[in-house]
């Protein structure tokens, strides 16, 4: 028999042909080891097999994880098959060409418009008073084009050096910043940069600026073409065209005139690379109104934009080297907004701005001032007629008639502004922004560059009240607390130095006084240790709450001398929500808004109770004792048509006199009025320093109970009507302290010790306030707990900060320095 006959009948014997080699890894253990035998064969083959009991095991194992049976098998393969390599590029080319396709749809779906709409939409706003009076009807747009030739070639290349450096060889579109735009816009993340200039121009000239697929697509296509059609000067010459650039100025022309007063053909490179670099944030790069920040960033833009033009070699190294910046002229109103008109039309546009981007309606703040310049509003706002026309000829009457600045250069670098707001509703009432919005276009009624000063106090106090907060010896603050008023006194926290003892004005020492003294007289050591003592970071967390803007503010003892910015507007509405026993009162400019597609809804200005009523009455009961008995008594208290009105108002005074303020209110009016030092064309802060030629011995310093007072008093007294008085939940202050039965002097300790420091250094205008006959106005002053603050080595000194009051002006021994 043959070998293969041999092996066919071996297979035949074992039942089953041979299986194949296998490795079996270590020796089987177990009891069912031994049940595995293996055979040699005369090949070489070794045959296993496995019992029942060993092969079940093995598949229970093989089910358990989850790799056994054809179950799992199948399962593989199914999904092998659903995603293979050849299905997944295949999806995704397929995907791609659809892309294209409809890309080619639209590109032929859509063409480029036969002429641009952007002046077709544009239309009139309608400005009214709260009586529905018109106030101001604006539209007219401040645009003249210009050919690119009539604008110097490198002026024309700052522009794509800012915004589009491959503007010459581009195809017209950023593919990139595109896609990124439009996921963007589908995410709800809202504006993208990266579009070329040629898609900016088709966008400001062609379409809208609403954030949509639809009109992101639109640009793109539409882009493509023009960029084809048209030559690069025509697209160019388009984009500086079309642009806004702040001031109210659409296009080059109008933006060299607004900036520069010049034409746009005489703009140096210097000045072209600011216009480019203002066209990204114009209202926050406009370098008259710009905050700290907004300088610094434009600043570096323009750094930036001269930059890339020498990487271009566009502009050579030494001759870039040398340009400095050029600092833009003041701006100029608009011609129809005259006066005080431009100042409230400014005010409403911007809260309407503002409210358009809370509400979710703009993207951010310059497209908010798009949407209300391309018109069709109609704005009510809260103003009050006879109020507004009431603050103006306050102000005429107690200041600017006073003013010539021919005699006195000091007097043209005086700005007054004031906010006047309903406590009980939070609408402004009346603004005062300056002299004329067409002679100075920034608003003294909402610019916060200047310090609040002492006005700054009652703040602190608020929020010492509202945490219960003690002295360093333990003693709970309130306004009986005596505190050391020696000027230059060093701050202490915990036994320590803090580093920090303030002067008081004219380095005025008062020893032991109280609170309300303290408040009365305005002193800066008492306030300054009364911050740390509450906590400064609670300090500024309750500015915060009131109305102030401290983001960004280190929370530090110089900031109890009012050091922050603040503008009249936020000082009114801080007041008015100590007025409103508590209750967050925001100044509301607009009464409402209505588009000829929307109507847009404000929330309301009176908000959450943000101090309790105790504190903040406890607050307005110590701040009429600063009107009866301190720094504002003889502008306020003693007004003629005052009518027996109970006030409450804090003075302020700014440090080297660059502010003076005075924030009052009655009841049911509330009004901030601040004067500022401002250089106009120097474009920087000065003192207020012998203005309208006020040269008393404290060197013809302009304090908030002067003018500031005078003006409140006038415009308060003469708009308010039946006389009201305050309804305080308080037990201590100026407010409710009983009236003393009228005596020659409180008690005979005292007498001595006041007549002989008084009666030298007061003139015949002041003795009626310390003469027995008004005895009981100032009795409370002087009761037993005030006792410290009347020895004579506190009162030797004038009690109003030096001889300040020997003249008509009052001083202000606050001054925040």
């Amino acid at each position: 028999m043959g070998r293969a006959d041999e092996r066919r009948a071996r297979q035949h014997r074992g039942g089953r042909r041979a299986a194949p080699k296998r490795s079996t890894g270590s020796a089987s253990t177990g009891p069912e080891s031994g049940a595995e035998t293996g055979a040699g064969t005369a090949g070489g083959t070794a045959t296993a097999t496995l019992t029942p009991g060993r092969a079940a095991g093995r598949a229970a194992t093989r089910a358990k994880s989850g790799k056994g049976g054809n179950g799992g098998k199948e399962g593989k393969s199914f999904m092998r098959r659903l995603f293979t390599w050849k299905k997944i590029l295949g999806a995704f080319f397929g995907f791609i060409l659809l892309g294209m396709g409809a890309f080619v749809v639209l590109y032929l779906m859509i063409a480029v418009p036969a002429a641009g709409n952007d002046a077709a939409k544009l239309q009139s706003n309608i400005y009214k008073y709260s009586d529905g009076t018109v106030l101001a009807r604006t539209g007219t747009v401040n645009r003249e084009i210009v050919d690119l030739a009539d604008v110097p070639k490198d002026v024309q290349r700052t522009f794509v050096a800012a915004e589009n450096k491959s503007f010459y060889k581009d195809s017209g579109v950023d593919l990139k910043g595109t896609t990124r735009g439009l996921i963007n816009t589908l995410s709800g993340k809202g504006k993208q940069g990266g579009s070329t200039i040629t898609q900016q121009y088709v966008k400001n000239y062609y379409l809208d600026q609403n954030q949509t697929v639809t009109r992101k697509l639109k640009e793109l296509v539409i882009s493509l073409k023009v960029d084809r059609e048209k030559s690069k000067d025509f697209i160019l010459a388009g984009y500086i065209n079309t642009n806004y650039y702040g001031r109210d100025s659409y296009g080059i022309q109008a933006a060299a005139q607004a900036y520069y007063r010049v034409d746009a053909k005489k703009l140096t490179v210097e000045q072209g690379a600011y216009l480019a670099a203002l066209l990204q944030a114009p209202s926050q790069y406009d370098w008259a109104v710009a905050s700290d920040d907004g300088k610094r960033r434009v600043t570096a833009r323009w750094n930036y934009v001269l930059d890339n033009m020498v990487k271009e070699r566009w502009l050579d190294q030494a001759t870039r080297s040398a340009m400095k910046f050029p600092v833009p002229k003041p701006p100029k109103g608009a011609p129809g907004l005259e006066g005080q008109t431009g100042y409230l039309v400014g005010a409403a546009k911007s809260e309407l701005a503002r409210q358009l981007v809370k509400k979710g309606t703009a993207d951010d703040a310059e497209d908010a001032k798009a949407q209300v310049d391309a018109g069709g509003w109609t704005i009510t706002l809260n103003i009050d007629r006879k109020k507004q026309v009431a603050l103006e000829e306050a102000v005429k009457s107690q200041l600017t008639s006073k003013l010539d600045a021919k005699k006195r250069k000091v007097d043209g670098n005086v700005q007054a502004g004031a906010v006047s707001v309903d406590p009980k509703t939070g609408r402004v009432l009346a603004i005062y922004g300056g002299t004329d919005y067409f002679d100075h276009y920034i608003s003294n009624a909402t610019r916060r560059d200047y310090q609040p000063a002492s006005t700054f106090k009652p703040i602190i106090l608020a929020a010492a009240m509202e945490k219960s907060a003690r002295t360093q010896d333990g003693d709970l603050i309130n306004p009986d607390t005596v505190y050391d008023g020696t000027s230059g006194r060093q701050v202490v926290s915990d036994g320590e130095k803090v580093g920090f003892g303030p002067p008081n004005e004219d380095d005025q020492d008062y020893g032991d006084v109280t609170v309300q003294t303290a408040m009365n007289k305005s002193i800066n050591s008492v306030f300054a240790q009364m911050g740390v003592d509450v906590g400064m970071s609670e300090v500024m967390r309750i500015a915060d709450e009131l109305g102030l803007d401290t983001k960004g503010l280190q929370a530090v003892p110089a900031q109890t001398l009012g050091t922050m910015g603040a503008s009249p507007m936020e000082m009114a509405g801080v007041y008015a929500t100590l007025d409103n026993h508590g209750r967050k009162v925001t100044p509301a400019v607009v009464k409402s808004a209505e588009h000829k597609d929307r109507t847009v809804e404000f929330d309301s200005p009176l908000g959450e109770q943000v101090v309790t009523r105790e504190a903040a009455d406890t607050v307005t009961s110590v701040l009429t004792g600063v009107v009866n008995d301190g720094t504002a008594r003889l502008s306020v208290a003693q007004a003629k048509n005052r009518k027996g009105q109970q006030v409450a108002g804090k003075t302020g005074t700014s440090d080297e006199n660059k502010s003076a303020w005075f924030t009052g209110y009655t009841p049911g009016l509330v009004t901030s009025v601040g004067l500022f030092g401002e250089d106009t064309k120097a474009n920087k802060q000065v003192s207020l320093k012998g203005a309208t030629g006020l040269i008393p011995v404290g060197g013809g310093r302009i304090n908030g109970g002067g003018y500031p007072a005078k003006i409140w008093a006038t415009y308060t007294f003469g708009a308010m009507g039946k006389v009201t008085k305050f309804d305080l939940d308080a037990t201590q202050g100026a407010g409710v302290k009983p009236t003393a039965s009228p005596t020659p002097s409180p008690t005979p300790s005292v007498t001595p010790s006041v007549t002989p420091s008084v009666t030298p250094s007061v003139t015949p205008s002041v003795t009626p306030s310390v003469t027995p006959s008004v005895t009981p106005s100032v009795t409370p002053s002087v009761t037993p707990s005030v006792t410290p603050s009347l020895t004579p080595t506190a009162s030797a000194p004038t009690p109003s900060g030096g001889a300040g009051d020997i003249s008509p002006e009052p001083a202000d021994p606050g001054g925040g320095q």
